[in-house]
């Protein structure tokens, strides 16, 4: 997918001492991948995967319900590549709805782990406050949370 039209809400990266093949096999089931990292995030206290495919996630949390669609991933030598589009339902508060790009990278001794969270539409005064004030706090969170996962993934 090309992330050169889309404007970038948030990009961050950060690094861990794992190797790619940790996080190749623990990409097998990208249901039970997505559904780690979410149950890791702030806030989330009861996350249930509803349904997968072949190119689609869906999940349920106390927030709302959670689609990822288009997922695709990509293996190199040096790096995996994650891409897919998310729409989140946090109940009838706010829907939002993103393109995410996880690159996972190997430099040195570690893995380099970058998100570029882009598209992102968040309508209302909620989603007015969202957008314009929680791209750090979110971004990080999502960052922390692959992190957490992955460095006490258990093959």
């Amino acid at each position: 997918m090309d992330n050169t039209q889309k404007e970038v809400w948030f990009e961050g990266s950060n690094e861990f001492k794992i190797g790619l093949p940790t996080i190749e096999n623990s990409l097998d089931n990208i249901g039970q991948y997505f559904l780690g990292v979410i149950r890791l995030m702030p806030g989330m206290t009861d996350v249930k995967l509803i349904d997968q495919g072949n190119d689609f996630v869906s999940i349920q949390t106390n927030e709302g319900i959670m689609n990822r669609t288009n997922i695709s991933v990509e293996n190199e030598k040096d790096k995996i590549l994650i891409e897919f589009d998310e729409e989140y339902q946090a109940g009838k508060i706010i829907t939002t709805n993103s393109h995410f790009m996880h690159e996972f990278k190997t430099v040195e001794n570690a893995v380099k782990h970058r998100i570029v969270i882009s598209s992102l539409k968040a309508p209302g005064f909620i989603g007015f406050f969202y957008r314009n004030f929680g791209s750090k706090s979110i971004g990080r969170a999502f960052l922390n949370a692959h992190k957490n996962y992955l460095e006490n993934y258990n093959e």
